[in-house]
């Protein structure tokens, strides 16, 4: 069986009885970073000698096979450094592979960083996307956030320390009024929640952050969007790689310009 664990994000407090006992008993253990693993069990008083097996992104789909056949067979513990693995982390392959070779996969919940940034952010949460890390080419970036134009959805993002104020600065100028939430270290002895608009909030970045970041971004009004804007969100969108006929479709649904007119506008 494979067994996908959740660890701490910051706080060991938040490690599961059923994650302990799974470290305790399992017999190999593929891991993120194996250095991380070791040190985890140490804080945690688990005093086991698992077969560790380094699993990360870079050799996952190589391994995933035959961490799966083992798995026919014995039990295999897939950790990520911090989190939920598969979740902008190892472990999608794997679990995929073992679906399709019929091999058990069950999970440890725990701790993650998206819900329990959605959570802190004050957003709406009946409706939320998780979108990965922002893009880092500036074109991609910004074609990106007009995309988010008009996504009804909140939107949870992560984002690194050091681009988090271009980040904002690019936010800022695709969706100047919406509301946001900056998540930073989470769960751990500093943990701080900003919340306000991009603008309002590009300040505080510029000056410098440090930690692991959650960015949360409300829904888009767009009852009352020009046909001019309505344009540009179906070109973002095609610049993201949505068919156009889907790209007028969609903008059509959420603003009520005729998606015949927004196709035609675009085209030309």
């Amino acid at each position: 069986m494979i067994i996908l664990g959740a660890t701490p994000i910051g706080n060991l407090g938040d490690a599961s009885e059923r994650l302990r006992e799974a470290l305790s008993s399992t017999p190999v253990v593929a891991a993120e970073d194996t250095r991380v693993t070791v040190k985890l069990m140490r804080a945690l008083g688990v005093d086991a000698h698992p077969e560790l097996v380094a699993l990360h992104d870079h050799n996952e789909r190589e391994l995933a096979a035959s961490l799966v056949a083992r798995a026919a067979d014995e039990d295999i513990l897939v950790l990520t450094d911090a989190g939920m693995p598969t979740v902008s982390d190892p472990g999608f392959v794997v679990v995929r592979e073992a679906i399709d070779a019929g091999v058990d996969v069950t999970c440890l919940p725990g701790p993650s960083a998206v819900l329990t940034a959605l959570a802190l952010s004050g957003l709406p949460t009946d409706r939320f996307a998780f979108d990965g890390f922002v893009p880092r080419k500036p074109g991609s970036r910004t074609s990106y956030f007009e995309s988010l134009r008009t996504e009804q959805r909140t939107v949870v993002l992560f984002e690194s320390p050091h681009r988090i104020a271009q980040t904002l600065r690019s936010i800022a100028d695709s969706l100047p009024e919406r509301r946001i939430a900056v998540c930073r270290e989470l769960t751990k002895r500093f943990e701080e929640v900003r919340r306000g608009t991009a603008i309002e909030l590009t300040a505080w970045a510029e000056a410098g952050v440090k930690g692991e970041i959650v960015v949360v971004i409300a829904p888009g009004d767009v009852q009352n969007v020009t046909f001019e804007a309505a344009c540009e969100m179906v070109r973002a969108m095609q610049q993201q790689g949505t068919r156009l006929k889907d790209a007028a479709a969609e903008v059509s649904d959420v603003t009520g310009h005729s998606k015949r007119d927004l196709y035609t506008a675009a085209l030309s």
